[in-house]
């Protein structure tokens, strides 16, 4: 979420090469939902794109019509005609499988609520799209902003093919949405990310293995499909060694390599070409040294180069945390024991001197999916959540520390820093409030962001609201990870997964009230993805906190037309400075 998670764009000058963003290929924007966050990142690109002719025209932003809306977009899949052609005649065992799979689906396990119902989840906007090369895209309201050079890149889900049984929103191939940037001119490219997944499914077809976040109905239906996954792996048709993952959350620039990530599976390296493709080069393992996964959600320090990350899993360690140096080399592995339970952490945060991370009321479940037909990842409400702190480079987990704050459900960080000379801990993060419906009733889901002051002599956790509206999915000036920010950008969940506008909050004052100081709302009908910042001169160590743009993509319901939006981040309404109409839906 993410429920998924975004990368972003950024503004990047000609001729650079490939810097990280929010870490300058920067991650921006994200899935429609709650845990992993949907991810895009903004990258230097080396040569400059093909020049197209672009009109440009005034036109008010999102305007919807006056006539009655035309009926809802049905939902759109990968055209089996098209992909024939890309594989082979399936063999014998396959289509003994797949019958197998549609008896399961049918009368054994089928989606009987409408949160895993692939008619009602891949409805409307959130139907999938087929892969789009790069395409021209029309400036329709004001001008790109020439400090605007590199490619703003959404990751979100998307699958290939139509699934069998219950399908929850996260569970989707990740597919990449790129709007290339240069010399004012755009160009919109929609690519798969193409994991080991992926590319068996789509030689043979049809999905191979069951989908994980919507669980089965009960022992039954999930040891019908675990016999037919395991039936599938003995003959070869699949291997899991190979990676099981989607890389659908998030994307992260670090170590010079830009990365499709996913936290079931290792990254995959993916590369922009000059014309505004998207390639993926493969299955990332850093010499053998990352094992099985890793969080879709790594911070880059700016200052450093470095990105810190981590793994959790349904095994101990349950948590292991890591890092990986300016060049991109993973350094050894620090498995946290203290964890003593499987929790769902799906994004952690750091300061200079420190990693926190969040051991929420949310946990992994694997008896509970398989026994009571509910999801891999469930609610604990008896649990009292806790957050723990680690050297930002230890050796081992002898420094860590557990503090217990009630009532604190933290699936997304926004930032941390250090205070008091080191001795205390500030973190920025949405709290979940009904934690229980994260995954099942997201609609019914408020996230309220909180700033959270840890003592870290006395052990006292002090915590208050910075605003009162359903906040998340937000983001900062990338260069102030782990340090200090004043400002933040953060979507507004109208309900979520819909975002219904972005709002900038100055979190600088220690009052307990509202801190939001602009927002822009896209209207009626209109929805956008996460938000992502991208300053004007990210070079310049004197310019403002603030002085950048707000970009995020947006889509209208009523008239099925998508944007690209460039909003002015100093301005008091976030003003649009440049629309661009994209020539395709972008879930």
């Amino acid at each position: 979420m993410d429920t998924f998670s975004p990368s972003f764009l950024s503004t990047l000058p000609p001729k650079a090469k490939l810097r990280s963003p929010a870490t300058v290929t920067r991650s921006i924007t994200s899935p429609p939902s709650y845990v992993p966050r949907r991810c895009i990142s903004s990258v230097r690109i080396e040569e400059k794109a093909p020049t197209t002719t672009t009109t440009t025209t005034k036109t008010a932003p999102l305007q919807l019509p006056k006539t009655q809306p035309p009926p809802p977009t049905p939902p759109s899949y990968a055209s089996p005609s098209a992909v024939a052609k890309k594989r082979v005649e399936p063999k014998l065992s396959t289509v003994i499988f797949n019958t197998f799979d549609d008896i399961i689906t049918n009368f054994i396990d089928p989606p009987i609520r409408p949160s895993v119902d692939p008619r009602h989840v891949l409805s409307h906007n959130f139907a999938p799209v087929d892969e789009l090369p790069p395409t021209p895209c029309e400036v329709i309201q004001g001008s790109l902003p020439p400090c605007l050079d590199g490619a703003y890149i959404r990751n979100g889900p998307n699958p290939q093919f139509l699934p069998r049984g219950p399908y929850h929103l996260f569970d989707g191939d990740g597919m990449l949405h790129s709007i290339r940037i240069s010399d004012g001119k755009a160009t919109l490219c929609s690519r798969y990310v193409e994991t080991y997944k992926y590319s068996v499914e789509k030689q043979i077809g049809s999905p191979v293995l069951p989908n994980v976040f919507s669980g089965f109905n009960g022992l039954t239906a999930a040891a019908t499909r675990g016999a037919l996954s395991a039936v599938r792996i003995l003959t070869g048709e699949f291997n899991p060694a190979n990676g099981i993952g989607l890389a659908n959350t998030s994307l992260a620039f670090f170590g010079n390599r830009l990365y499709a990530l996913g936290e079931s599976d290792l990254p995959y390296s993916i590369r922009l070409t000059s014309t505004g493709d998207i390639e993926t080069l493969g299955r990332i393992d850093f010499d053998g040294k990352l094992f099985m996964s890793m969080t879709a959600h790594p911070k880059i320090d700016a200052d450093t180069g470095e990105a810190f990350a981590f793994r959790y899993g349904p095994v101990p360690p349950y948590l292991t945390y890591f890092y990986f140096d300016a060049n991109g080399n993973k350094k050894p592995d620090v498995p946290i024991f203290s964890m003593t339970r499987p929790s769902f952490l799906h994004d952690f945060a750091i300061t200079n001197k420190y990693a926190i991370f969040a051991d929420i009321q949310i946990g992994m479940n694997p008896m509970d999916m398989i026994f009571g037909g509910g999801s891999l990842v469930g609610a604990d409400p008896a649990k009292v959540p806790r957050i723990g702190v680690i050297p930002r480079y230890a050796k081992d987990e002898s420094g860590m520390r557990w503090f217990d704050v009630p009532g604190f459900n933290l699936i997304h960080a926004i930032n941390a820093w250090d205070e008091d000379d080191g001795n205390a801990i500030v973190l920025l993060a949405p709290n979940i409030l009904s934690v229980e419906h994260t995954l099942e009733r997201m609609e019914l889901v408020h996230a309220l962001v909180e700033k959270v002051r840890i003592d870290l002599r006395t052990g006292i956790v002090t915590r208050h609201p910075v605003s009162a509206r359903n906040l998340d999915f937000a983001v900062l000036n990338p260069t102030y990870v782990a340090k200090k920010n004043k400002y933040m950008y953060a979507a507004v969940g109208n309900p979520m997964p819909k975002i219904a506008g972005v709002v900038k909050l100055d979190v600088s004052n220690g009052e307990r009230r509202e801190c939001t100081v602009a927002s822009k709302m896209y209207g009626p009908g209109c929805f956008g993805g996460e938000p992502f910042f991208v300053a004007k001169e990210p070079e310049n160590p004197e310019a403002d906190e603030d002085d950048g743009y707000v970009v995020s993509y947006v889509h209208n319901e009523n008239t099925g037309e998508s944007r690209f939006l460039v909003m002015d981040a100093k301005s008091p309404d976030l003003n649009i400075v440049a629309s661009v109409r994209l020539p395709r839906r972008v879930p």
